[in-house]
């Protein structure tokens, strides 16, 4: 029991007949894609869907998940309050991902009162999987998005399908979600050359079933085509991590500006398999990251600082020890200052982080060694890591070039640059490539909050560049 199959869906309510009124017509190819979708799902049978919908409650620092015993939801938003869905939740379920969420304290919460219908990204698809399966008889969990990180979404989706396999669920997960909405110039937000291109790599994505894709796109690609969907794929990515499916992409269409895309992605576990034929084998795919990860490991170099930062760790966590500064650093360790950062993740997620703006000891080496032990044990956000993480830990450490003082916003770029803000003795300090940080205001306000500055408060600027190393820094196991 487990996940059963995966699908990427569009949400148009026009292709609703009685919304449609006809339009529904001009794209055929997605209506024949999604009653092939419904069909497959009914072949399943099904006892749970989880629906991940762009359109559900959206909260900045955590997820939606439907609490409820019973969900209702009507497209009266669209001239046709008389179609109606009623929906039945399993709250046992929910609660098993909210328990999953909560070890990476990633808060769940239920639907605001102003929000509590269903929405139209989770009524469409719902729409056409009612005409194959009898949806009073089946578990219908419905989630929303976030401001989180895309590795947030990743780890949602993992929690969804290891909640559906420890609860014996047979489990369907629909991703809900629209591709550009920049195709055309009589489209919704006119029309943008990145439109097109981000349907052209999201669509190659999913016949291809390379999903991890889904997490390298270009963050200002995806932001000038006005995508819709991407995190709920995300999810739906994180969902599929480590188990074997076949891709398959049913269609792509956009004659209203709009890219509509349906994608399947079923599981490779056969009908006629025993239970403990399909336990080894979703257990052999749970195993593959970490042989992977072995793998890379012994296959590829290391990056000395890297290495160094990781030594570092181990020691002071193992044996209580700082590490002595080895004997055999290469010349750019340790005749050259700098300030560094070193940080640690654990699962995706971050599990500390410390640096110094301007150099502090005689040599980067010590720079890193000394960082790498705070942010190991002295973090303040984090309890300090622990003998049985160290496997599970992965490394990267920014090395800081000298800080230049900047007029306006203008020069700065929170992808190319880190940002200073200084007020008095109030100094704070924010790196460059930041997941969820897109302009230069927004990084400005954080390293401003990081600071004690308040945010009307004027602050002197400066900028600096960073070299990244992250080479031979992935855990060892996952």
């Amino acid at each position: 029991m487990g996940l059963l199959a995966a699908y990427a869906v569009p949400h148009p309510p026009l292709i609703v007949p009685a919304v449609g009124g006809g339009q529904e017509a001009e794209v055929a190819d997605t209506t024949a894609a999604y009653e092939e979708v419904a069909r497959r799902i009914a072949d399943h049978a099904p006892d749970l869907i989880v629906v991940v919908s762009p359109h559900a409650p959206l909260y900045r620092d955590g997820f939606f998940i439907a609490d409820a015993e019973t969900e209702e939801g009507s497209l009266a938003a669209f001239g046709q309050p008389e179609a109606r869905i009623t929906t039945r939740t399993d709250t046992a379920f929910t609660q098993a991902v909210a328990d999953r969420l909560s070890r990476r304290s990633i808060p769940v919460a239920g639907a605001p009162a102003h929000h509590e219908e269903i929405d139209h990204a989770t009524y469409v698809p719902l729409h056409f999987i009612g005409q194959t399966v009898d949806l009073s008889q089946v578990a219908v969990v419905r989630i929303g998005l976030s401001a989180l990180s895309p590795s947030d979404h990743q780890f949602l989706g993992l929690s969804i399908t290891r909640a559906a396999e420890d609860l014996g669920r047979r489990a369907v997960l629909i991703a809900s979600g629209d591709l550009s909405h920049r195709l055309k110039e009589d489209g919704p937000y006119g029309f943008n050359e990145a439109g097109p291109a981000f349907d052209r790599a999201v669509t190659d994505l999913f016949a291809a079933g390379s999903l991890r894709g889904l997490f390298g796109l270009d963050p200002i690609l995806c932001e000038d085509a006005a995508e819709c969907g991407l995190r709920a794929f995300q999810i739906m990515a994180g969902a599929l991590e480590g188990l074997p499916f076949t891709p398959e992409l049913l269609s792509y269409e956009g004659p209203f500006g709009v890219g509509y895309a349906v994608a399947a992605f079923e599981v490779e576990c056969s009908p006629s398999s025993t239970e403990e034929e399909v336990e080894a084998e979703l257990m052999e795919a749970d195993e593959a990251p970490v042989r992977g990860a072995h793998a890379r490991g012994a296959c590829s170099a290391v990056d000395p600082l890297v290495a160094l930062a990781r030594a570092s760790v181990e020691s002071i966590v193992g044996t209580g020890q700082v590490l002595p500064l080895p004997a055999d650093l290469p010349d750019e360790l340790t005749g050259q200052r700098a300030g560094v950062f070193v940080s640690l993740h654990e699962a995706d997620g971050l599990r500390g982080c410390i640096g110094t703006i301007a150099p502090t000891r005689s040599c980067v080496a010590e720079e890193v060694i000394m960082n790498a032990v705070a942010a190991a044990t002295d973090d303040p956000r984090f309890t300090p890591v622990t003998p049985d993480e160290l496997d599970a830990l992965s490394y990267s450490v920014d090395v800081l070039g000298e800080p230049e003082p900047v007029e306006s916003l203008e020069q700065l770029d929170p992808r190319r640059y880190g940002v200073i803000v200084t007020r008095g003795f109030k100094r704070g300090l924010l790196l460059p490539d930041l997941e969820g940080v897109e302009t230069a205001f927004d990084q400005i306000a954080i390293a401003k909050m990081k600071a004690g500055i308040a945010p009307d408060e004027d602050a002197q600027l400066e900028r600096f560049e960073v070299v990244r190393h992250t080479l031979g820094g992935q855990a060892r196991v996952y």
